[in-house]
């Protein structure tokens, strides 16, 4: 009789872990983290299936010339990359500003990449990032390869750290990157060095310990107030957003800061801006290009314009010049204190502090209805190229949704004014609203049915470029409380954003799509609760002083809600907003949805109960744990019926693994035979042995012993595991 009675397979056996395998898996995810963002700046501008081909042939590359190249060559190759990758980013740069690189503005350069200069304000961001790509992607997969993890990680860890200075990493990458690097340090010196299963579980559990500290621990610095504030319930937290930012996300809830901002003495009432933002991202904005120094006077728009002078004095501390667009001339601050923006907005190098007073000159145009449809398509290219931007995953159905909305337009001013027109009349305004999960625009139109200004902006820009109609993201303030002849008070429940459509021969004009009674009645009701309530920097003497009287319907004119009337063309008398109603009967085309489902968790809340469910699956193994739950049900389950030799075969295996545990383990060379007498004298074990050994080793069982088998092992599995006899002994 054999004495190999262990029957091969009772349970599954551990499988050796492959060490360098987990360090490349290691390495995938260092590498997609950084490349993540890469890709994101490519998809916002443009080539991201050049990059994405860009990652994977370069990795493979990488991969499949480890073992070929060697180390100086490889290194050799990595400067090949890196200097054509700069050359061919610098001969991207137009010849007029080509002239004016030098060392000193590279160096500048890269210091403010690395000090938080988004990737996306670069002139040619896809080309820088197609341009950088290649070089951590080779060098730290060629140094995995020969299995030089530490050297690796290093390189891969550089690319990393570069785009999280940059702020173009969130969290959720950072963090994916980290634990990435650390798996390829901890798999690759198991490789190296030798491990074990037990040491893999380990390093897994300590993975996972860092990613749920991570998750759950987080640091909020604190800031001065700003008026836009985000909700005290909401999870989310939004920056100021008219506080002249080079970004601009859109966030969920918010409330509305009733403390006064600044006071305008104005020979006309408009809207006051203080940013425009060109380069869309699916979830914000972002102003692209370098700040000029302010050297005296900027030109006006095409058409010349109505001249508005403006005398701003500083409430609070104002980190924006607010202006009636489009600002030519300031006064009254240094010039070295000033900044002009790529789009024309003035920007102050330090913060205006309460008291200071500057003064703008700004040409206003007034075109009216009929020049703003004459005015054709004759766009310039750079106008074209620049503010027809979206990203390549913009979703088809907004184009659609554009067009089917602007079908009966024959101009682009019919356009726009269509679209703000199906905006303000199918979607709610609220400053309640959940942050949507991918393009803002996209889930405005189809999965919200309200929002607030930002929302509206974001939405009208996306669907006019969608149409090929130059337009942009604009934040300032609306004209404020008139408390006098030419002077406003603006509060920070005022700010706003809006949008701008380029028309030719006339500039940039302006169209707001949000409602402006429903947002009048919240401003309203915001300071009426603030000056209940005795919120300090409300009011003013001179609010305090006039007595607001607003129309009858609450809306255009009013004098209260701090807005200038319904959309208009910039410094026009409500040529925009004339438009009655949706434009070729565009309602039907977009219902609005008012049930709302069950919530569900975000995808960054699933992935971090996954990461604690793979840690979980860890410590189980490590403990033991995970391999006692899953014997203990095998214990307790009869089976399916198979063959009468195998169900008896399976039964003495139960047996015997119920005796190890009760009992004592087998001994090496102990027969089956001998291993029951010795620790058990119950009849029914021996019947169960005596049925194994003709199934086995002798001509075989029939059903009826089969199944007397296997129901006298299910009777001693419930007497011997009682709670009086404890199932381990």
């Amino acid at each position: 009789m054999s004495t190999d009675t262990r029957a091969a397979g009772v349970l599954p056996g551990s499988l050796e872990p492959n060490f360098r395998v987990a360090a490349l898996v290691a390495l995938v995810a260092l590498t997609a983290s950084y490349g993540s963002v890469l890709y994101h700046v490519t998809d916002v501008v443009g080539g991201s299936r050049l990059m994405l081909a860009t990652l994977l042939g370069t990795a493979t590359l990488a991969v499949a010339t480890g073992r070929i190249l060697r180390v100086r060559t490889a290194l050799l190759l990595t400067a090949l990359f890196l200097v054509g990758g700069l050359a061919v980013y610098i001969l991207s740069v137009p010849a007029s500003q080509r002239a004016l690189i030098s060392v000193d503005r590279l160096l500048s350069d890269t210091v403010a990449l690395l000090t938080g200069l988004s990737v996306l304000r670069l002139t040619q961001a896809n080309v820088w990032a197609l341009s950088v790509a290649p070089t951590p992607v080779f060098l730290s997969w060629y140094l995995a390869v020969r299995r030089r993890y530490v050297a690796s990680v290093a390189v891969g860890g550089t690319a990393l750290a570069v785009v999280v200075l940059t702020g173009d990493a969130g969290s959720v990458t950072t963090l994916a990157g980290t634990v990435g690097a650390a798996g390829v340090v901890g798999f690759g010196t198991l490789d190296r060095y030798g491990g074990t299963a037990a040491q893999v579980d380990t390093l897994v559990i300590l993975l996972v310990v860092m990613v749920v500290a991570a998750a759950t621990l987080s640091v909020v610095p604190s800031t001065r107030a700003t008026p836009v504030l985000p909700d005290r319930s909401s999870p989310s937290g939004v920056t100021s957003l008219v506080d002249a930012q080079d970004q601009v996300s859109v966030v969920g809830t918010i409330r509305l800061s009733p403390q006064v901002q600044f006071s305008v003495e104005s020979s006309a009432e408009s809207y006051w801006s203080t940013a425009t933002y060109d380069r869309y991202t699916g979830s914000g904005w972002v102003r692209s290009g370098e700040t000029d120094p302010f050297v005296g006077r900027l030109r006006g728009p095409p058409g010349g314009g109505r001249e508005v002078r403006q005398t701003v004095t500083a409430e609070t501390e104002l980190g924006a010049m607010p202006a009636a667009w489009r600002p030519t001339a300031v006064t009254g601050l240094a010039e070295s204190r000033i900044r002009v923006t790529p789009r024309g907005s003035l920007q102050p190098t330090t913060t205006i502090d309460p008291g200071e007073t500057y003064t703008v000159t700004s040409r206003v145009n007034r075109p009216d209805t009929a020049d703003l449809r004459a005015a054709g398509t004759d766009y310039p290219d750079e106008v074209v190229e620049t503010y027809t931007q979206l990203p390549a995953s913009t979703p088809d159905r907004v184009a659609d949704r554009a067009a089917a909305v602007t079908a009966d337009a024959e101009t682009p001013y019919d356009k726009a004014a269509a679209i703000e027109a199906y905006l303000e009349s199918n979607k709610r305004y609220s400053l309640t609203v959940e942050r949507p999960e991918g393009d803002v625009a996209d889930a405005f139109l189809f999965e919200m049915d309200a929002g607030y200004c930002t929302y509206y902006a974001t939405t009208m820009v996306t669907m006019l470029r969608a149409e090929g109609v130059p337009a942009r993201f604009v934040t300032g303030y609306t004209s404020g409380e008139r408390v006098d002849d030419g002077e406003y008070v603006v509060r920070g429940l005022d700010s706003h954003a809006w949008v701008q459509v380029y028309v030719p021969d006339e500039g940039w004009v302006r169209f707001d799509p949000t409602p402006a009674a429903p947002r009048e009645s919240a401003e309203r009701t915001r300071i009426t609760d603030a000056r209940q309530s005795g919120e300090a920097g409300v009011d003013t003497e001179e609010t305090l002083e006039s007595t607001p009287t607003p129309t009858p319907d609450g809306g255009d004119g009013s004098t209260d809600g701090g807005t200038t009337p319904t959309p208009t063309p910039d410094g026009g008398a409500d040529a925009a907003g004339t438009q009655p109603g949706p434009v070729g009967d565009t309602g039907a085309t977009a219902p609005v949805s008012t049930e709302s489902g069950p919530s569900l968790p975000s995808r960054e809340t699933l992935a971090l109960w996954g990461v604690v469910l793979v840690g979980v699956g860890a410590a189980l193994r490590r403990t033991g744990a995970g391999a006692r739950a899953v014997r203990a049900v095998w214990l307790r389950r009869r089976g399916a019926r198979r063959d009468p030799d195998a169900d008896a075969v399976r039964a003495f295996e139960r047996l015997v693994y119920l005796l190890e545990r009760q009992e004592r383990p087998r001994r090496p060379g102990e027969t089956p035979r001998a291993y029951v007498e010795r620790v058990t004298a119950d009849d029914r074990a021996r019947a169960v042995l005596t049925t194994y050994e003709r199934a086995r080793y002798g001509p075989g069982v029939d059903r009826s012993a089969a199944d007397e088998a296997t129901d006298a092992v299910g009777e001693l599995v419930r007497e011997r595991t009682l709670p009086t006899r404890p199932f381990v002994r």
